[in-house]
């Protein structure tokens, strides 16, 4: 009886304290969270529960469904294992507790089939987590970290799984009977265990009491030190997780936050402090995993550049932890005595990764020199450290292609895109920073409306080479003047359909040849289109993908302006860039609503469906076909341009290892077209590498961007006599017409 009372008092003596110190720890991170600014207008809490109002379905999906991480089915099934494993011993921990409080388990119904559920969920936890450790020291999966803070969670997990079984083990011979020591079919790992220990401590006794207290506590304080030290590792996402996937953002992923340039009452535009992201953004930072999905995919990370979006958002951790324990007063680590107090700041120096030599893709280098990199730092007190420069380099900021491969693989919806942006803008509209290519391109366009500075008068002259291109001695000249018509919104003022040419599509020569794809085959369907001529301005992705949101705002209106003047209804484009900017920005904007964007191979794939378009000629050609990250993961536009493909007769389509969601970035987006690459190997060369692997004659595409840095990655790797790049149209456009065009 006094032993009871003993064991009660001390077990909620030492609970209180673990939960305390668990608390604590929460709610020193929560006052850092707090230090960024409010979620839209909300305080983070706030925002949660408006958020649980309308994603019920999508969090149910991927927090109880593991949809993200079953995109890695190696892994998303361990940790399916896991995930559910300790929902199912939660009540087991119940009944343990109760069999030491109380000298009984709960009294459950079916008690027989609970205990064998407990004992294969702990026998199935136990494989998960030596496949863990097989995954991080067996196979050495780059993208993992070791040593022994990646490893502990191993450690005190498979800890927690043998103080279970031997607390069931030594409970059974505590509990004596004749069957104490015999194999029960129920119990099968803890009765094995049992007649394992049965000589050596009996049952009924004192050895056998001493021993079910042992394991008892054992599991008490394995189980309560864990959970002290989740919110202080990056073990906090199984709190954050769920509230940061509850969070993410409901408008479209391409469509970036806007700044309201007009308020006077703003110090400073975009990031340059930590605590000038928002809170989602903070909580972002303890949500991640560190599992390295994202760096495993980033075309940046697999090409020898410094970013990695893994080391991103830690390196962003760091140091919010870090200055937040400075500015509040609040100590990250509790208890001080057990995790020590922090040494001071950390910063990143200046390691460039050695060049990723040979083909193929590896990120090796650049994890190798992040970690290198980040180090206690001399600079002084972390509220004193320049975020931009001593956290977050330049290096890495420009080094990103906003491609989003890294939020599409990201089991717990962290936002890397919309951070690194952030970054630019405080770089480009604050300090007036950027590359100096990027800069002449910007410039360009502020005054000239295209990246080169060619005369903004010129804009329609394609339109003239293309007419003056068709031969009058030709017998079908007539025909083939008729298909090279490209009237001015001024010249068919009852058009349906307004072809927004772009700047690619109206000054690059390789492109120019696109947009004549798509004229006749638009004039073959009988589309009645026009164009803007020199009235059309850059759509703006570029600028605003480099941070001047100014320009980009200022060349929106324009185009908007223009839009309104003709009363345009329908608009279609061959550059996903420009497709993701009108359909999903330019609302936010002034567009109105009912303003339908089209990408031309969802025109194309409509006309074709429809008979207007019909593809006779045979193309024989094997092709691959590269998905655009703002038409693909951006827009989610898959089929219409495989659809074409497949209408094609001849054509026999060979998908990539990496296509789709998960096909790999061309290299040119995030105003990256403009900019040269200077660390590492350059990323077209390793996506033609992709494409090379099975063995095409034509790798298509439907984004001038990705044609150009197609051909130009054929051509720089000796392919370009086996390897023709082509634009989806240009295709269709050789079997509507035949091959003598």
């Amino acid at each position: 009886m006094v032993w009871a009372w003993i064991n009660g008092l001390a077990f909620l003596l030492v609970t209180g304290l673990g939960v305390h110190w668990f608390v604590r720890a929460v709610a020193h991170r929560y006052a850092y969270v707090k230090l960024g600014r409010p979620v839209d207008g909300r305080e983070l809490g706030e925002a949660a529960m408006v958020a649980l109002r309308g994603s019920l379905r999508r969090f149910a999906a991927e927090t109880f469904g593991q949809t993200k991480l079953l995109k890695d089915r190696k892994s998303g099934i361990m940790h399916v294992v896991i995930f559910y494993g300790f929902l199912v011993l939660q009540v087991g921990a119940l009944d343990i507790f109760a069999r030491g409080l109380f000298g009984a388990g709960l009294p459950l119904p079916f008690y027989g089939a609970f205990e064998l559920a407990q004992e294969t969920t702990v026998a199935l936890v136990l494989l998960a987590m030596l496949y863990a450790a097989y995954r991080r020291y067996g196979e050495k999966l780059k993208r993992l970290k070791r040593g022994w803070k990646p490893s502990i969670v191993i450690w005190f997990i498979a800890a927690l799984m043998a103080s279970v079984l031997l607390t069931l083990a030594f409970d059974r011979l505590r509990r004596g009977g004749e069957a104490a020591g015999e194999w029960e079919w129920t119990a099968p790992i803890s009765s094995a265990l049992a007649s394992v220990f049965a000589p050596v401590v009996g049952a009924g006794g004192l050895g056998s009491a001493v021993g079910f207290y042992a394991a008892w506590w054992a599991h008490l304080v394995i189980l309560l030190a864990f959970l002290v030290y989740v919110p202080q590792s990056k073990h906090f996402h199984i709190v954050t997780a769920p509230l940061n996937i509850l969070l993410k953002r409901k408008e479209p992923p391409g469509r970036l936050r806007a700044l309201d340039l007009e308020d006077e009452t703003a110090e400073s535009f975009g990031v340059g402090a930590i605590e000038q992201f928002d809170q989602k953004q903070m909580l972002d930072l303890f949500a991640c995993v560190e599992c390295g999905r994202c760096t495993n995919v980033c075309p940046a990370s697999n090409t020898g550049k410094l970013l990695s979006p893994m080391h991103l958002i830690a390196k962003l951790r760091d140091h919010l932890v870090e200055k937040g324990a400075a500015v509040t007063s609040k100590s990250p680590w509790v208890p001080a005595f057990a995790f020590g107090e922090s040494a001071g700041a950390h910063a990143m120096s200046r390691v460039a990764p050695d060049p990723a030599v040979g083909p193929g893709c590896d990120i090796g280098p650049t994890i190798a020199a992040q970690e290198a990199g980040w180090r206690p730092s001399t600079e002084g007190r972390p509220e004193e450290m320049s975020l931009i420069g001593s956290v977050i380099t330049e290096e890495e900021i420009w080094a990103c292609t906003t491609c989003r491969n890294c939020e599409d693989q990201c089991p717990v919806d962290n936002e890397h895109v919309d951070k690194i942006v952030d970054l630019r803008r405080h770089l480009v509209l604050m300090e007036g920073r950027l590359p100096a290519d990027g800069q002449r391109a910007m410039t360009n366009i502020e005054r000239q409306s295209n990246p080169w500075g060619l005369s903004r008068n010129d804009r329609a002259k394609w339109i003239d080479e293309l007419r003056a291109a068709a031969s009058p001695a030709a017998p079908a000249a007539a025909e083939e003047d008729t298909l090279l018509r490209v009237p001015t919104v001024k010249e068919n003022p009852s058009f349906e359909v307004l072809f927004f040419v772009g700047s690619m599509g109206s000054y690059d020569n390789r492109t120019k040849k696109v947009s004549r794809a798509l004229v006749r085959l638009m004039n073959a369907a009988g589309v009645s289109f026009a164009v803007l001529g020199n009235e059309e301005r850059n759509s703006g992705d570029a600028p605003r993908r480099m941070g001047n949101e100014m320009l980009f705002q200022q060349l929106a209106a324009e185009n908007i302006a223009a839009f309104a003047k003709y009363d345009v209804k329908r608009i279609v484009t061959a550059c996903p860039h420009t497709y993701n900017t009108l359909k999903n920005e330019y609302p936010e904007f002034g567009l109105p609503a009912d303003v339908e964007v089209l990408h031309h191979t969802e025109l194309l794939a409509a006309l074709v469906a429809e008979g207007r378009l019909r593809p006779r000629h045979v193309v024989k050609e094997r092709v691959t076909y590269h998905d655009s990250c703002y038409l693909g993961r951006y827009n989610e536009i898959y089929e219409p341009p495989r659809e074409l493909l497949r209408a094609i007769p001849g054509v026999e389509l060979a998908e990539m290892s990496r296509s789709r969601e998960n096909a790999m970035c061309c290299g040119a987006g995030g105003g990256r077209m403009w900019m040269e690459e200077t660390q590492g190997r350059r990323v077209n060369v390793a996506r033609v590498e992709q494409a090379l692997a099975v063995r095409p004659t034509v790798v298509a595409s439907a984004c001038p961007y990705c044609l150009a840095m197609m051909e130009d990655g054929a051509k720089l790797l000796d392919a370009e006599q086996s390897l023709a790049a082509r634009d989806v149209a240009e295709l269709l456009e050789v079997s509507v017409f035949g091959p003598k065009q």
